[in-house]
């Protein structure tokens, strides 16, 4: 790896396992686009970086490439798993087949007290991204969905939806966080649960179907 490969990457500590801090660090280094498609990253190099063996780096790079988000290269390291414009158009469509009409079914005015548990992720996602804090966005975001689906009582689906979107993960966050693009996406959260509150079902399929559709094009725009 190139001098100007090199990551700023943090020293790691004992309060996780090495493993999960080093795939935090990592999936953090993807989010921002510090991490670059198509380039190979040598897990010793990688490990010198945080002050740790090479052990946990290899471990974690695995734990990542069954995410969907790195890919082992034989003797070389891992390279970031690279997206065409064809994979993002695929995955958002697989995405709308499944999130539009299981949330949907959700909306009812009966389950209200539900809905409202998931308010603190959707001001968490909303507060991350005025902050500029794109590793907490992300997080926040994905805990905000996969909850939400799992009021379907599917788990087998909530699996799917997680796989898609550690698959179809951002790119370009640190750019589109200056220009304040996410701000919109995080407050559509907010507008989701208030109308699976409503009970309007039809007003929850067209704005989960807009949600998904400006993630896409977030995607596109970098």
């Amino acid at each position: 790896m190139a001098a100007d490969d090199r990551l700023d990457l943090p020293m790691v500590g004992e309060r996780q396992s090495l493993r999960e801090q080093v795939a935090h660090a990592l999936r953090a280094a993807l989010i921002t686009g510090e991490m670059r498609p198509g380039v190979v990253y040598s897990a010793p190099v990688l490990a010198a970086q945080f002050g740790v063996s090479a052990t946990p780096v290899r471990e974690a790079m695995l734990d990542l490439a069954k995410e969907g988000l790195v890919e082992a290269v034989r003797n070389k390291g891992f390279r970031v798993t690279e997206l065409s414009d064809r994979d993002l158009d695929e995955l958002t469509e697989i995405r709308q087949l499944i999130e539009v009409p299981t949330v949907s079914r959700l909306a009812d005015s009966s389950r209200a007290e539900e809905f409202e548990r998931l308010r603190p992720i959707a001001e968490e996602i909303v507060s991350a991204s005025e902050r500029g804090d794109l590793l907490a966005y992300v997080d926040a975001d994905l805990r905000f969905h996969v909850e939400l689906l799992s009021l379907c009582g599917n788990a087998h689906l909530v699996s799917v939806v997680r796989d898609l979107r550690n698959r179809a993960r951002l790119y370009g966050l640190s750019q589109l966080s200056e220009r304040g693009t996410l701000s919109g996406s995080a407050r559509e959260h907010l507008e989701l649960l208030d109308a699976l509150k409503s009970g309007d079902g039809a007003a929850v399929g067209r704005l989960m179907a807009e949600h998904i559709g400006h993630v896409r094009g977030i995607w596109a725009e970098h």
